[in-house]
């Protein structure tokens, strides 16, 4: 690989974790729509800002585009407040107006610039080698990666600072204003983090990126733990994988990155969702076979019970018998009748005949009675 290649890997790794970090708390507050908002809407500040510099190096682009991003949270939760429409109703109502404002200011008034719809939406993390940053004539590389350096510095010392804080507002804020801190002021400031957060990764991996990092990977991790702190690291984690085996991906399609980044995203989130020990699809289909045959097996005992000691016990206490009259088939019939057996509640004769062991009949009255 080549040293500007290994500038865009990366950047990629970086973006990635920047964006995953406050992804696991958006993903623990069901704001997931909340970065889409965020990130579309942020581009009216951007646009706003360079009317008045026309100049897109400007670092007030970078925090029109945050403050306009703070504003969006505001007007939702304003409109939220009215109690006439729920908060995703709210988000949905805000966020396309502001973005729409801004994609017709764009066409309209910014048509001779790069600022244009596609790069807004895709970005082209190839490109970010070229924008570089140079201080007393030397190159230091590219300036997309140490802004997204020092955000991820920002988001790690944000997190690390208010954990605690953020960890009993999300669960309880009720709790949180009973301890004595404003669950409201630290959901502005988490917000405003998120928002600069979106700001950075804009210019280089456009706005559908921004929201598949912030998402799929926090969401990733939710299936496989319920400990926060290792949600964050796992978050951080598959956020990397996402973005590295992304940039590889689009190396071997030439293809373009940020889309293969976000598909290698969905792919890990896919994965975890099939093989999650507790969550997945997997394990819910295990569970669900497992839970079938346990009752499977008590109505077993059930039947065995009602026809014991009774005149047509030697016929309907067989084996053979069970498909007809519980509607079994003869396959599933045998593998509850084992699995009765290995559990000490049924004991099998010669000649299929079934018999119930003390253990089994205990069992059985227990559940008639209750």
């Amino acid at each position: 690989m080549t040293p500007m290649e290994w500038e865009v890997l990366a950047l990629a790794v970086v973006v990635a974790v920047c964006c995953a970090l406050p992804g696991v708390f958006l993903v623990l507050r069901r704001m997931a729509l909340m970065s889409d908002a965020i990130s579309h809407s942020i581009l009216l500040g951007i646009v706003l800002a360079f009317f008045v510099v026309q100049d897109l190096t400007s670092p007030l682009l970078v925090l029109a585009a945050a403050a306009t991003g703070v504003v969006m949270v505001w007007l939702v939760e304003l409109l939220h407040a009215t109690r006439r429409v729920k908060e995703d109703a709210a988000i949905a109502l805000v966020f396309p107006a502001l973005f729409s404002v801004a994609v017709l200011l764009i066409a309209r008034h910014a048509g001779d610039v790069h600022l244009d719809v596609d790069a807004v939406l895709l970005g082209e993390i190839a490109f970010a080698p070229f924008r570089r940053l140079e201080l007393a004539g030397r190159d230091l590389g590219p300036r997309g990666l140490w802004l997204m350096g020092g955000i991820l510095l920002l988001n790690c010392a944000f997190l690390a600072a208010f954990y605690k804080e953020l960890k009993v507002s999300t669960f309880d804020a009720g709790l949180a204003a009973a301890m004595g801190f404003s669950p409201v002021l630290l959901h502005y400031a988490f917000m405003s983090t998120v928002s600069i957060t979106a700001v950075g990764a804009f210019d280089s991996v456009g706005s559908i990126l921004v929201v598949a990092l912030m998402i799929a990977p926090p969401a990733s991790a939710r299936l496989l733990t319920d400990q926060l702190g290792r949600m964050l690291g796992l978050s951080a984690l598959l956020a990397a994988v996402s973005a590295g085996s992304g940039f590889f991906l689009a190396q071997w399609l030439d293809a373009s990155i940020a889309g293969s980044m976000a598909t290698m995203a969905g792919g890990v989130f896919l994965l975890c969702l099939l093989v999650s020990p507790d969550r997945g699809v997997v394990a819910e289909l295990t569970r669900r076979r497992r839970q079938r045959l346990e009752f499977a097996r008590l109505m077993l005992t059930i039947h065995l019970l009602h026809h014991e000691g009774g005149a047509r016990e030697e016929e309907e206490n067989r084996l053979d018998h069970l498909p007809e009259h519980l509607r079994w088939s003869p396959d599933f019939a045998l593998k509850v009748a084992l699995r009765a057996e290995r559990d000490g509640h049924i004991h099998r004769e010669r000649g299929g005949r079934l018999r119930l062991t003390p253990l089994g009949r205990e069992a059985a009255r227990h559940l008639m009675t209750h």
